[in-house]
C-alpha cells in the first residue's frame, strides 16, 4: 500500500523527539508498504526551519524514510503565530499533495484537529481511506489548560468539529485507553460507530532500546556509584511536569542520604527549579541537563526507580500516552506516578504504583517504600516492567496499525 503520514511534528526524532511515526514508518517499510511523512518544516520547540527560501514543500529521504517538509512559519509559544503555524501546515496539505502518487490510505495526526479535517477531505478527493489519530483530546485540552472556557462559542465549535471528525473518519485510533469512554461521556455513541475505534498507545522500538542500553554509555560518577539509591527521572521541565511535587518528596527524604534524585533534562523551568534547590537546602537532587536520546537506556538502566511526574485533570482520566513511561517500563525498573488516570497501566501491569496527585508526601512514601522493600518483592516489580513492554514494542504495534490501515473489506469514499 501508498500510505501517507500527517502529523504536523514529525520531523525526523534527531531533530525533535517524536519517534512515533519514525518507528511506524519504519516498520511499514520493512512489511513492503511505501510511506511518506508529511511534517511542516519548523521544528517545534525551536527557531530551526527546514525550508528558508520561497519554496513551498521540499521532500527528503533521512534514515531511509520518506519526508515531505512543508513550508510553515516559525513561532514563539502559544501565540497567534503558532495558530497561522497550523494553518500554514494545513493548507499546504491541500496545495502540495497532488505532486506525489495517490495514496491507499492517509493517517492524519491530531497534533491539532486541523490536521485530520485536512486528511479526511483529501481522502475524499485521491478516493481513499482516512484513518485520523488522536494523540490529543481537542477541544478538552485547553479547556484544562485554561486557554478557552466550557460554553464559550470557539469552545463549543470546537467540539462540533471534532464530533464531526469521528463521524467522517473511516477509523479512529487514540492514543489513550479510554478513547471510547470519552466518546460514551460526549455521548457521541450514537453516531460514531464504536467498531471503528480503536486504542495503539506510545511505546519503544526494543530492538534499538536494548542496543542504546548496551552501546551508549554515558560517563558519569553520579550514575556508577553502587552506594546510593538512585531515583531517576527524564524530559522535560515545565509547568505541565509538576515538577516542584518531585522536590518537595525530596526534601522529605533528606534524612536518608543515599537516596539520590538524578534529574535528566531541561527546560524553561530548570533554573527556576535549582533556585528552589538552593533556597530550600534540597542536596540529595541532581540536575544532570540535557542528554541525547540514544543515552537514555543506558542512564535508566544504571538507576533503581523511575519516577512520572505531571499534571491531573479530566484529559489524564482516559489514559496516558507519555513516551517515557514505555522507556521506564524498558528499564526494567519500577515506576512511580503521580498523574491520575482511570485506565492505569502501570497499576495493571504490576511494573509500578500510582499516587495521589499533588502529594509530595505521598511521593516521598513510595519512593522510601521501594528503598526499603525487600529483593524478592522489588525483583517482581523489576520483571513485570520487562515483560509488560514487550506490548508496547513498536514491532507490534506496527501490526495492529497495519490491521486498521489495511482494514480489508471496508470501501473507500
Amino acid at each position: 500500500m501508498n500510505i501517507w503520514l500527517f502529523n504536523h511534528y514529525a520531523v525526523p526524532p534527531a531533530l525533535y523527539p517524536l519517534a512515533r511515526p519514525y518507528h511506524f514508518a519504519n516498520h511499514l517499510q520493512k512489511k513492503g508498504h511505501k510511506v511518506t511523512i508529511f511534517a511542516a518544516s519548523s521544528v517545534h520547540l525551536s527557531d530551526e526551519n527546514l525550508i528558508t527560501d520561497g519554496r513551498p514543500m521540499i521532500a527528503r529521504r533521512i534514515d531511509n524514510i520518506r519526508y515531505v517538509f512543508l513550508k510553515a512559519r516559525n513561532y514563539e509559544g502559544n501565540g497567534i503565530r503558532r495558530i497561522l503555524n497550523f494553518f500554514d501546515y494545513t493548507l499546504r496539505l491541500f496545495t502540495q499533495t497532488g505532486k506525489f502518487n495517490r495514496p491507499d490510505v492517509i493517517m492524519a495526526t491530531s497534533v491539532h484537529p486541523l490536521t485530520c479535517v485536512a486528511g479526511i477531505l483529501l481522502a475524499k478527493k485521491y478516493h481513499c481511506r482516512c484513518v485520523v489519530e488522536i494523540a490529543d483530546l481537542w477541544p478538552l485540552t485547553l479547556v484544562e489548560y485554561g486557554a478557552i472556557r466550557e460554553g464559550q462559542p470557539v469552545t463549543r465549535l470546537l467540539y462540533a468539529l471534532e464530533h464531526w471528525i469521528y463521524k467522517k473518519a473511516d477509523a479512529v485510533i487514540f492514543t489513550m485507553q479510554g478513547g471510547k469512554q470519552y466518546i460514551r461521556d460526549m455521548g457521541w455513541e450514537s453516531d460514531v460507530d464504536p467498531d471503528k475505534i480503536y486504542y495503539i498507545n506510545n511505546g519503544v522500538d526494543l530492538k534499538l532500546y536494548r542496543e542504546q542500553e548496551q552501546e551508549e554509555c554515558l560517563k558519569d560518577p553520579d550514575l556508577d556509584r553502587t552506594d546510593t539509591f538512585k531515583v531517576m527521572y527524564t524530559g522535560s521541565m515545565g509547568i505541565a511536569n509538576s515538577m516542584y511535587d518531585l522536590l518537595d518528596a525530596a526534601k522529605l527524604l533528606k534524612e536518608y542520604p543515599d537516596i539520590r534524585f538524578l534529574l535528566f533534562g531541561g527546560g524553561y523551568l530548570e533554573e527556576d527549579l535549582k533556585k528552589y534547590c538552593r533556597d530550600h537546602e534540597i542536596t540529595n537532587v541532581l540536575f544532570k541537563g540535557k542528554v541525547n536520546k540514544k543515552y537514555i537506556p543506558g542512564i535508566l538502566s544504571r538507576g533503581n526507580l523511575n519516577i512520572m511526574t505531571g499534571i491531573s485533570d479530566r484529559v489524564t482520566d482516559y489514559g496516558l500516552s507519555m513516551n517515557k513511561m514505555f522507556d521506564y517500563m524498558a528499564s526494567g525498573k519500577p515506576v512511580v506516578s503521580n498523574i491520575r488516570t482511570n485506565f492505569d497501566i502501570l497499576e495493571e501491569t504490576r511494573c509500578g504504583v500510582s499516587i495521589k496527585a499533588g502529594s509530595a508526601r505521598e511521593m516521598a512514601d513510595a519512593v522510601y517504600r521501594f528503598y526499603q522493600m525487600d529483593a524478592g518483592t522489588y525483583d517482581r516489580y523489576c520483571s513485570s516492567a520487562r515483560e509488560s513492554v514487550k506490548q508496547y514494542d513498536f514491532e507490534h504495534l506496527t501490526e495492529e496499525l497495519e490491521r486498521i490501515l489495511c482494514a480489508e473489506g471496508q470501501g473507500v469514499r
